[in-house]
């Protein structure tokens, strides 16, 4: 099947209201039901963040290596994360079609160009859905020592730790694959009510740690960890790195969303705002109400540490109550845009078992066998917790330089397009559903597309770089080392041989190729 383009008319009959009718110009049918208004869209972004789930996940990592100069990386990763989702709010005004990431890449660029932008976000998002289930080790057991179901040391670096992981996510996994299959009034019922939950939370958390702060803000010069160095401190931008991504997930939903053209483009960009101030102010709480900075506890039991240290018992657990709710949202939300992702490709014929992957249930509207796809094959990747606690900093990395190598599949065709001059000015004659221009960057769009290429580029090689210090810290698991860049390697390779085989089989069977 020919992949339709902005640049190949669609003989789809235009359906009743605008948002439904622009899609029938991409040669899609309106299938999804359209209901989601501008919070559910910010949510939709905003839960994919997490910040709750992802700060208390990384905090320790970054302090471990950087000290409280960590925090630094905070408005650097933020600040190239923006120059990213100014670019995904042109192109969120412009396509507005599940699988954004996907339709975005294939239509500045080239349908095979596209197929393996869409491949490898899908595979990243599979593994983030893992990487976020997993999180529920960090704050469960230490809420309450009965969700230790394995028994034994309940710190996520170790055995027990980790298998223990393995049980929650599992669990985890099974509730959201059954709420991803449901009336989708439903499922943005969900997360609205957990990105609620989520916000004041996080508001919470920041009030009550800067009033029970024991040192003041200076503290964040110092070097602490390994050192401070620069190459400790990119390592410690691992965890902004980890926080900041998934605000394209507004874009996924853009099938759902009314008035996306309008909608979208600013629920990208809020919902990552929102998030990097949030996560900041987080971090900076964390640092100056932490009882030590030297004892080790901050680098082994990060954020949840502070929280049951300094605040009273039952006020710090209660908030790690709304931590743990925080994080089945943020893998709800997660394993939705996974799912949208392989509907729109399946739906293009371009996937093993298109068909099936591209059906949409009748009585809910949704695409129930995708959301079960991704549940099993993270449900997999969860598995390998049981190997080596060395497993989660592994598939969290991996899932992160993934996406950002998807990204930058999306930003380095858009400047191409623009040093080309074929992408559309402002006054391009383009309008949303209100009637307004779309949203555009203007004069700044080239300087801001090649900055956002040229930082997705060089985070995706920092979290991709091999360090035994990072990977493999007790030496014997080389596979954990280069586990991002053999992961990526197969994922590449196994695409390149279901393009290659498939090319084949619709060449012998006289059938135009995707």
């Amino acid at each position: 099947m020919t992949v339709a383009t902005d640049r190949t008319p669609s003989a789809a009959p235009p359906p009743g209201n605008a948002a439904d009718a622009s899609l029938a110009g991409f040669g899609y049918r309106q299938e999804l039901r359209r209901r989601m208004g501008r919070y559910a869209s910010f949510a939709a972004g905003f839960s994919f963040i997490s910040v709750l789930t992802t700060v208390f996940q990384f905090f320790s990592l970054g302090y471990s290596f950087g000290g409280a100069l960590f925090l630094w990386t905070w408005p650097a990763v933020l600040a190239g994360q923006l120059l990213v989702a100014a670019c995904f709010a042109e192109l969120a005004a412009r396509y507005p079609i599940s699988g954004a990431i996907y339709q975005w890449s294939t239509r500045l660029s080239s349908p095979a160009f596209g197929w393996f932008t869409g491949w490898i976000m899908v595979v990243g998002q599979v593994v983030v859905v893992a990487a976020a289930a997993l999180a529920l080790q960090v704050v469960l057991p230490t809420v309450w020592s009965g969700f230790q179901l394995v028994g034994g040391d309940p710190a996520p670096t170790t055995v027990t730790g980790a298998a223990n992981a393995a049980v929650l996510a599992l669990v985890l996994l099974v509730l959201t694959t059954l709420l991803n299959v449901l009336d989708n009034r439903v499922l943005s019922a969900v997360n609205r009510v957990g990105v609620t939950a989520e916000i004041v939370g996080a508001v919470l958390i920041v009030l009550l740690l800067l009033t029970h702060a024991e040192r003041g803000p200076a503290v964040v010069l110092r070097t602490g960890g390994q050192g401070g160095s620069f190459a400790a401190l990119l390592v410690g931008s691992f965890a902004a790195a980890y926080v900041l991504i998934g605000f394209d997930s507004a874009g996924e939903m853009s099938e759902e969303t009314v008035d996306p053209r309008r909608t979208t483009p600013r629920t990208v960009v809020t919902s990552l705002a929102v998030a990097g101030v949030l996560a900041g102010l987080l971090v900076l709480g964390g640092l100056l109400a932490a009882p030590s900075l030297t004892d080790g506890r901050l680098a082994t039991e990060g954020l949840g540490y502070v929280l049951t240290s300094s605040l009273p018992a039952g006020v710090g657990k209660a908030l790690l109550v709304d931590v743990a709710v925080a994080i089945a949202v943020a893998t709800l939300a997660i394993q939705t845009a996974g799912t949208r992702m392989l509907f729109s490709m399946a739906r293009d014929g371009v996937l093993p078992w298109s068909a099936r992957l591209s059906t949409v249930s009748p009585r809910t509207g949704m695409p129930y066998v995708p959301a079960l796809v991704v549940g099993a094959l993270a449900a997999a990747l969860v598995l390998l917790d049981l190997a080596s606690p060395a497993a989660i900093l592994a598939i969290g990395t991996t899932c992160i330089a993934m996406l950002y190598l998807a990204y930058a599949m999306v930003t380095g065709p858009m400047l191409l397009r623009r040093l080309r001059g074929t992408w559309p000015g402002p006054d391009g004659g383009e309008r949303d559903e209100r009637g307004d221009p779309l949203f555009s960057l203007g004069r700044w769009g080239l300087p801001v597309n090649a900055l956002a290429l040229c930082y997705g580029l060089l985070m995706t090689v920092n979290l991709a770089w091999p360090r035994a210090v990072v990977y493999d810290p007790e030496g014997g698991h080389w596979y954990f080392q280069w586990f991002t860049v053999l992961f990526l390697a197969a994922t590449l390779a196994a695409g390149a041989v279901y393009r290659t085989v498939g090319s084949r089989r619709r060449s012998a069977a006289g059938l135009p190729g995707s």
